[in-house]
């Protein structure tokens, strides 16, 4: 319990600093003046100030900000010098650039986090058959447990995946499967199957199989540095567009809400990661990053995407929206806000007590 609570404070600690961290950075670029930087909420345990801004490290783990000079103080109060670098004097698209920043950088470190996973090496499942079906296609063919698929159509595979995807795109056609066994090489020819079974939503869908099951054999694979990169940007954009489509799926009632967890999930998940060592824990965090980036899009008036929405209307009509009805639309996204965290809580909790 002791190590969840140390690893989730470290993993929601980097995340929220990398997040305002990115409004930090754009809004010190267009010479913005940052009042405080705080890392947390609640009971300040830790406060120091350099130059104007008041650098605030606070009791509760769940969130951050950067305040900035104009966005609670009546600009008239200000004085001349500073009422350039008020928030509020800022241009629309500069705004929108300060606001983005955060859920911008939550992707970047993602990318970065994921790069450096797979630059360290990850293992992979390889291309050998560990149990073969009964009265399946490729029982049929002659394919035993142990072989090793070492091309399909003349396509040199020799990762799990690999195969799994050149069976899938075969939509039932006939594919030529070349066949390593004990040194020996041969060619079988198999139709694959369609076969009823559930995407990661649980949703009922079409597949094609040969009726293989994977084997424990795994190597690793390391990335060079462009490589890595290459699929750090991959797994974030994968991750984001499942995150999105998650969304989707709750919305449509695919999905439970049941599903959505909070602090205390991500704190089993984290003190279960953090066990399996370092490369888990950075690959969680990345994915996390993906989740908080997205979240952060989300047009509810409390989060950043809810100020984008003001920006770019304030961008189209060269008019800021109306105080009142900006103040209305917080008040309500902060109560919904509040009563997501309520339920994710709950969850957490019902969770826990079904275990």
């Amino acid at each position: 319990m002791g190590l969840s609570i140390v690893s989730v404070i470290i993993l929601l600690g980097v995340l929220i600093f990398v997040h305002e961290l990115g409004h930090f950075s754009v809004a010190k670029y267009f010479g913005v003046g940052v009042l405080k930087f705080s890392l947390g909420f609640g009971p300040r345990l830790i406060s120091k100030k350099i130059g104007e801004t008041e650098y605030v490290l606070s009791a509760i783990p769940l969130g951050g900000y950067v305040k900035m000079l104009g966005e609670s103080e009546n600009e008239e109060e200000l004085p001349p010098e500073d009422k350039k670098r008020s928030f509020q004097e800022q241009t629309a698209l500069r705004k929108i650039a300060i606001v983005a920043a955060g859920p911008l950088t939550n992707f970047i470190f993602a990318i970065l986090a994921f790069a450096v996973v797979y630059a360290a090496g990850v293992p992979v499942s390889t291309s050998r058959i560990g149990d073969v079906q009964k009265d399946s296609a490729a029982f049929e063919a002659g394919i035993r447990s142990g072989d090793v698929i070492i091309a399909i159509n003349d396509m040199e595979i020799s990762h799990w995946s690999e195969l799994v995807n050149a069976v899938s795109r075969s939509n039932g056609g006939q594919i030529r499967i070349s066949i390593d066994r004990e040194g020996g090489t041969f060619d079988v020819d198999v139709a694959p199957r369609p076969v009823k079974s559930k995407n990661i939503f649980g949703e009922e869908i079409n597949a094609y199989r040969i009726g293989i099951g994977i084997s424990d054999e795994t190597v690793i694979v390391k990335q060079g540095p462009v490589g890595a990169l290459y699929a750090g940007v991959e797994q974030t954009w994968g991750w984001t567009k499942l995150t999105c489509l998650g969304i989707v799926k709750i919305i449509q009632g695919v999905v439970s809400p049941k599903e959505l967890g909070g602090p205390i999930l991500i704190a089993q998940m984290a003190g279960s990661q953090v066990r399996k060592g370092f490369l888990p824990f950075i690959f969680l965090m990345a994915v996390l990053s993906v989740n908080l980036g997205v979240l952060n899009f989300l047009p509810i008036p409390v989060l950043d995407g809810g100020h984008l929405c003001f920006f770019l209307i304030e961008a189209v009509t060269g008019k800021e929206v109306n105080m009142k009805w900006k103040e209305m639309s917080q008040q309500v996204g902060f109560f919904l806000l509040m009563l997501l965290m309520i339920f994710v809580f709950y969850n957490d909790i019902a969770r826990i007590l079904s275990n």
